[in-house]
């Protein structure tokens, strides 16, 4: 039996001097592995292809994590610090639509956490490192690119969630790795995994009869160390399966 094809969004960034098509290969490899699937680059190039062209062709979407934020205009905000992407934040936030108008999965991590969010009707904050009243959700400044992903804080998972079942336990310790956060959650989203400060964590939710996954913390980052992680793309496989 063929596996499924999951399409994995790509970020626009400089190669050089040259614009590229890039997808960071441990998004891609852990969900190969662990969620036994086929992948494929979707490019995030608006103005030479829709959203609409490339659904029909996938069995589920994931929309990863990028050091691009999501332009604030599209969650009526303004303001906000770069660098941005906005073909990503076209192709992304379209490919939600028709991924679910289809009933087909649709999972995020870290920005597509974000973007289906938002796609769906939610909006962000961007001071979840700033603020007294959250917890520090980055590392400090100017530590080693591999210490960003040792930061690390309890998550509480939802009684009788997806995520409770799935991992057969009450919480976790994840990583974070991020600046902005969920502010008003989607209607129809619901709530999977919070940290100790309330921040929303994870959600799921069934559209039409579309399912969606998404965690803001970074399950691809070694998980062959990781049990909890490769629970993660496990459960994706066998969501993408039907199971």
């Amino acid at each position: 039996m063929s596996r499924p094809v999951l399409g994995v969004i790509a970020c626009q960034r400089l190669v050089g001097i040259e614009p590229a098509q890039t997808v960071i290969e441990r998004y891609i490899r852990s969900a190969m592995e662990y969620a036994d699937v086929a992948a494929l680059i979707i490019p995030s190039l608006p103005d030479l292809m829709t959203a609409a062209e490339v659904a029909p062709r996938l069995d589920g979407v994931l929309l990863t994590g990028s050091p691009s934020n999501i332009e604030t205009y599209r969650y009526q905000d303004e303001g906000g610090e770069g660098p941005f992407d906005p073909g990503r934040d076209e192709i992304a936030l379209s490919m939600v639509d028709r991924m679910t108008e289809q009933g087909k999965p649709v999972f995020g991590i870290c920005r597509g956490f974000q973007e289906i969010n938002v796609a769906l009707g939610g909006t962000l904050r961007r001071d979840v490192s700033a603020s007294d009243a959250l917890l520090r959700h980055h590392a400090p400044d100017g530590v080693p690119f591999n210490a960003m992903f040792d930061h690390m804080h309890p998550v509480h998972l939802a009684e009788g969630g997806m995520l409770a079942q799935a991992f057969g336990k009450q919480g976790l310790t994840v990583n974070s790795v991020h600046f902005q956060g969920v502010d008003k959650l989607a209607d129809g989203l619901s709530v999977e995994a919070t940290a100790p400060d309330g921040l929303v964590e994870a959600y799921s939710a069934r559209i039409g009869s579309a399912p969606v996954l998404a965690v803001q913390w970074h399950p691809e980052w070694h998980p062959e160390g990781n049990a909890d992680s490769q629970s993660f793309f496990r459960l994706l496989g066998r969501i993408l399966r039907g199971e």
